[in-house]
């Protein structure tokens, strides 16, 4: 779908601009985003201030291309330029803030990832650092803007995004048959990051679990996996046609009573981006109560907020027909929004420009 800005109001504010990269692929969570907001900024109007967007898994060629983007990205800028570049930037982040911030440009951090809360790999005082050199820092949600404000990021500096788009011209499926005791999981067991889809073997037959993904982490010596049905890996837009399960799994760790370790705990503070995808599918969510994304669940009746998955038989007992009919009807309208762009162009409206 495409979007025009205002020429008249947007003109005095001056362009609405982007940097391009070369991505590794196009199947994985975060280079998805990355190119659909990439999209998003161009039906909008905005300007790539980069080279066209490519692919290529070649580190000497992708090193060169982005390096090639950023010499174009200095020579385009320009005074009265808002800029927005898509956090994090594994190189050049600072150097891009500092140009266009000499050029008379401001920049606009959208926030996909957080290094020093995931993977560990940056301090907080790093990671406040490379940010508090953008002019506005757009969070992926409420929670993670109040933990940098909470850190020292001044308050009008910052914006939340909510919930992610998702671009796809797929539509989601009829509803099923399904039994309300089946879920849907997008991504493959890593003992690291999802243990606890094992120890769901702890509810008995309560529960049913699609993973779309592998099992590759598997040793029987974990536990049992025979509640878990393997899809492997499908295509998103087949998922988006075609998930089984009534419901989109949003949890890490390795724990059953609440989301555990630093993949779990990251869940404070993010928006996973497989929420957009169980939205685009039409399944209302599950998630952890004290997850970021939970207060939005909730106000918006896009699915269930459990403390613990043991509890998740018992409410999910207590679901009436009636109940899943309406939360389903808002997840399709919450995915079919994400289909559209609506996340990012309500942002953009805040910064300024009409969408």
């Amino acid at each position: 779908m495409q979007y025009k800005t205002s020429d008249t109001d947007n003109a005095a504010r001056g362009r609405l601009c982007y940097l391009s990269r070369r991505y590794r692929d196009r199947r994985t969570a975060g280079n998805k985003a990355k190119s659909d907001y990439e999209d998003i900024l161009a039906g909008c109007g905005a300007v790539n201030l980069g080279l066209r967007r490519s692919y290529g898994r070649g580190a000497v060629a992708t090193f060169v291309r982005n390096l090639a983007g950023v010499a174009r990205y200095v020579l385009s800028v320009r005074r009265g330029d808002t800029v927005v570049l898509q956090y994090p930037v594994k190189k050049y982040f600072s150097l891009l803030c500092r140009v266009a911030r000499w050029r008379g440009a401001r920049t606009v951090a959208l926030v996909h990832d957080l290094g020093s809360c995931r993977r560990r790999k940056l301090s907080e005082a790093q990671e406040l650092r490379r940010l508090g050199r953008a002019d506005v820092v757009a969070a992926t949600n409420g929670a993670m803007a109040q933990w940098l404000e909470e850190r020292g990021m001044p308050a009008h500096r910052l914006e939340a995004l909510g919930l992610h788009d998702y671009l796809s011209d797929a539509e989601p499926r009829e509803p099923q048959a399904a039994a309300l005791t089946e879920v849907a999981y997008a991504g493959s067991l890593n003992m690291r990051k999802n243990a606890f889809l094992l120890r769901m073997a702890e509810l008995g037959h309560a529960l049913t679990v699609h993973l779309y993904g592998t099992l590759r982490d598997y040793d029987p010596a974990d536990g049992t996996a025979s509640h878990i049905h393997e899809h492997g890996f499908v295509a998103p837009d087949d998922f988006i046609a075609g998930a089984e399960g009534a419901w989109g799994l949003v949890w890490d760790g390795d724990s059953l009573d609440g989301c555990t370790g630093d993949w779990g705990g990251y869940l404070r503070v993010n928006t996973p981006h497989k929420s957009a995808f169980y939205l685009r599918a039409g399944l209302p969510l599950i998630v952890w109560s004290r997850s970021a994304i939970a207060p939005i669940v909730r106000e918006r009746g896009l699915g269930l907020c459990v403390e613990s998955l043991r509890d998740l038989p018992q409410a999910l007992a207590a679901v009436t027909p009636e109940q899943y009919a309406a939360m389903r009807s808002a997840a399709l309208a919450a995915g079919a929004e994400a289909a559209a762009g609506a996340n990012l162009r309500a942002l953009l409206a805040r910064l300024g420009f009409s969408a």
